[in-house]
């Protein structure tokens, strides 16, 4: 036996882990699953899309079970940690993630899967805990309202779209005209708007001469200060 040998001989035995018993094992994964159901559940009343994914909600308790089951693997041996590695580094995910919220959601999905599967069933819980806190809080504080697009069609006439200004001017301190397009002798006209008195503001501009049509579009993009 050479050297080399030796060394690799020596180098697995400290570190090829020890065995992970049942029960620890069974307490981990439900834990996670609990922890799993607790992160459908958050997401479930916090978000607020017009089409509710449940199986992206799904997904993320699987996910933690999953992530929790591989970290209780690779605690065994490390030849087994370095070919789970080499195995998971050939993934790809390509799914677009739109929202940050989910992001975070997944985050916080694959963390609970680590913490529960390294055995640190505390900090996962108390993680949890404050996370939902720091959510809900974090959500109740206000934000400015958002601006509202005001869209008009009208003659293209000399002074109609100075008019049209003049009554935006009325009822907003604020407001920025977005775009002006003239074609065959109309006139299309986007506005930017900060406006309390919606429906005076729509029904006053109507009703101005040479004016076709009035739409005012709210937004739930983001707020520029």
């Amino acid at each position: 036996m050479n050297f080399a040998d030796i060394f690799k001989q020596s180098f697995l035995e400290g570190y090829s882990g020890g065995e992970i018993g049942t029960v620890r094992i069974v307490i981990a994964l439900a834990m996670t699953c609990i922890l799993g159901f607790y992160i459908f559940f958050i997401y479930r009343i916090t978000t607020r899309k017009t089409f509710y994914s449940k199986t992206f909600n799904i997904s993320l308790v699987a996910l933690a079970i999953i992530t929790a089951a591989v970290i209780l693997t690779i605690q065994s041996s490390i030849v087994v940690s370095l070919g789970m590695v080499g195995a998971l580094s050939i993934v790809r995910f390509r799914t677009a993630i739109k929202d940050p919220m989910d992001l975070v959601f997944l985050f916080w999905s694959i963390s609970v899967g680590i913490i529960c599967g390294a055995g640190l069933l505390e900090i996962g819980v108390l993680a949890s805990l404050l996370l939902t806190v720091v959510i809900f809080v974090l959500d109740k504080i206000p934000v400015a309202k958002a601006p509202m697009i005001f869209v008009v069609n009208a003659d293209s006439s000399a002074g109609q779209g100075k008019a049209i200004l003049d009554v935006v001017k009325k009822y907003s301190r604020f407001y920025k005209v977005k775009s002006r397009n003239v074609s065959n002798g109309q006139l299309d006209m986007v506005v930017e708007v900060r406006i309390s008195e919606e429906e005076e503001f729509v029904n006053e501009v109507a009703a101005m001469e040479h004016v076709h049509s009035v739409s005012l579009v709210s937004h739930d993009g983001e707020v520029t200060f």
